[in-house]
C-alpha cells in the first residue's frame, strides 16, 4: 500500500469538539441544523450546508455546494481551520468507556492511523470494497470534493493487524494528545495526536507499503469519490507527474484486531397478507422456532435475553411477541456469501415469504442499526408503523476481509460499525 503524510487542515486545540461534527450520512439534515444550532463553527455548515438555508433546501440544489465552498473559506479566514506548515501523520484514537451502553465485557480503544491513501491503489483493487455503491450518491461526494478541492471528511479502512505499527502507534498515543474529548451527543471519547517526526514519518510510510491491501470499513461512497476525482485530475491535467496532492485522499487506517462490527437489522411494514399465526408457521419450515415464553415485552428492559446468540440465530419480533429462528442445516450455503445471516434471512424469509426482492429500492423494509438496540425494533412495530422486525447476528471483520479478498460483494445493509468517525478533526487539500 502507498501513503504519504500531509499538510492537514484541522482546528485549533481549543475548537476541535466545538468544530467536528458526526459524518454527513448517519443523520439527515434537519437533525444536523439541530445540532449545528448557535455554533457557527460547526463543520455541519461545510458537509450539510443546505442547513444555512430557511427553509433547508434540497441538499442537491446547486446553491447548496455553492454554500459548502463558501463556508470552507469562512472557516479558513476566521481561524478555525488552520492548515499546519509540514506534512504529517495523525493518530485518531476511539473509545467507548466501561459503563457505557455499548460497551462490551468493558469500554474499548480503537487507534487509526490518519493519512494520505493513494488513488491508483483503489482504482486497481488494493483498497478492497465489500459493497456496491450507487451512482448518484457518489456523483453527490463527487461534487462536494469537487467543489472544495478537499477531501474535508476521511474513509474508514482495516487493515491485517501489524505488531511494529502498532508499537510505533502506541508510543506516539502515550504522549500529550492534540485534542481530547467525550462526545456529549453519544459518549464516545476522540483523542487526536500529530506525527512530525521525520524519522517516524519515514518508517511508518515503510512498514505500510508492505501491507498488500486495505479494506473499506465504512464510507465505500466517499471512497469511490475522493478517488474518482483524483483520477479526473489526473486525467485533466497534461502535466501530471503523479507527485500532485490530488493523487491521494484522507483515510483513517484501523487494525482489524481492534474493531467491533455490530447488527444491522430488519423491520418490515407487512406479513404480505399473513397473519403473525401463519407467519409463524412458515417459518418453521426452514427454521428452529421457540418462542421466549419468559419474556414479557411490556416491562423488560434487558434485550440481551432475545439477542442472537450465534450464527445462522436470529430474534423474530412478530404479533407482540419474541421468538428464536435457528436455520435448518442444508437450509444455506458454505460460500463466503451464502453464509452469511443477511443472505439466509433475505433468501428463506424477507424473498420466499414476503416477496421482499430488492432490499435497495422496497419500501416495505427498513434498516436499523446496531446501536439503537433490540427495544428500537420493538417500539417499531408496537407503535403499528411496522409489522414485524427481525434481529440478526452480526458479521465478524475476518467474514468482510474474506469476502472482499474473494472479489464478492456483501448484501446490502450488513455491517454497522461503532463509533464512527469524526468530522472535522483533519482535511486533506487536492493542491
Amino acid at each position: 500500500m502507498r501513503i504519504k503524510p500531509f499538510r492537514g487542515i484541522r482546528p485549533p486545540k481549543a475548537l476541535a469538539q466545538q468544530v467536528s461534527s458526526r459524518p454527513y450520512d448517519v443523520l439527515n439534515s434537519e437533525e444536523a441544523r439541530r445540532e449545528a444550532e448557535g455554533n457557527p463553527m460547526s463543520l455541519y455548515h461545510i458537509i450539510k450546508p443546505e442547513i444555512n438555508f430557511e427553509p433547508i433546501l434540497d441538499e442537491h440544489d446547486p446553491r447548496v455546494y455553492e454554500k459548502a465552498v463558501e463556508q470552507f473559506r469562512l472557516f479558513r479566514e476566521k481561524g478555525w481551520l488552520v492548515q499546519d506548515e509540514k506534512e504529517k501523520y495523525y493518530v485518531y484514537a476511539q473509545s467507548i468507556p466501561d459503563g457505557h451502553p455499548l460497551a462490551v465485557n468493558g469500554g474499548r480503544t480503537q487507534y487509526g492511523l490518519v493519512v494520505a491513501a493513494w488513488v491508483e491503489d483503489y482504482m486497481e483493487g488494493r483498497i478492497k470494497k465489500h459493497e456496491l455503491t450507487r451512482r448518484d450518491k457518489e456523483e453527490d461526494r463527487m461534487k462536494h470534493v469537487r467543489v472544495n478541492n478537499a477531501n474535508i471528511e476521511p474513509v474508514f479502512f482495516a487493515y491485517p493487524h501489524r505488531s511494529d505499527l502498532d508499537a510505533i502507534i502506541a508510543r506516539v498515543a502515550s504522549k500529550e494528545p492534540e485534542y481530547d474529548f467525550v462526545s456529549e451527543l453519544d459518549g464516545f471519547g476522540h483523542t487526536f495526536w500529530v506525527i512530525d517526526d521525520a524519522a517516524t514519518i519515514a518508517t511508518i510510510t515503510r512498514i505500510v507499503g508492505d501491507i498488500p491491501a486495505m479494506y473499506i470499513a465504512d464510507g465505500h461512497h466517499r471512497s469511490a469519490a475522493a478517488a474518482l476525482v483524483g483520477n479526473e485530475k489526473k486525467l485533466q491535467n497534461p502535466n501530471h507527474t503523479g507527485n500532485e496532492e490530488y493523487n491521494y485522499f484522507l483515510a483513517v487506517c484501523f487494525p482489524d484486531n481492534q474493531l467491533h462490527v455490530m447488527d444491522y437489522n430488519r423491520v418490515v411494514r407487512d406479513l404480505n397478507g399473513m397473519t403473525p399465526e401463519e407467519f409463524i408457521g412458515k417459518l418453521s419450515e426452514n427454521f428452529e422456532v421457540n418462542e421466549y415464553r419468559d419474556f414479557d415485552t411490556s416491562t423488560s428492559r434487558d434485550f440481551e435475553m432475545v439477542r442472537p446468540k450465534a450464527l445462522h440465530n436470529f430474534s423474530l419480533y412478530v404479533g407482540g411477541k419474541w421468538y428464536s429462528l435457528t436455520a435448518k442445516p442444508g437450509t444455506y450455503t458454505d460460500d463466503p456469501i451464502g453464509v452469511l445471516d443477511v443472505t439466509v434471512s433475505s433468501n428463506l424469509i424477507l424473498d420466499k415469504l414476503l416477496g421482499i426482492k430488492d432490499l435497495r429500492s422496497d419500501k416495505r423494509i427498513d434498516f436499523v442499526g446496531g446501536i439503537r438496540g433490540l427495544k428500537a425494533l420493538q417500539d417499531r412495530v408496537d407503535s403499528g408503523e411496522m409489522q414485524m422486525a427481525l434481529a440478526l447476528y452480526p458479521v465478524t471483520m475476518q467474514q468482510i476481509i474474506d469476502i472482499a479478498d474473494s472479489g464478492n460483494i456483501m448484501p446490502p445493509k450488513t455491517t454497522w460499525f461503532e463509533p464512527k468517525l469524526r468530522s472535522g478533526l483533519v482535511i486533506h487539500e487536492l493542491q
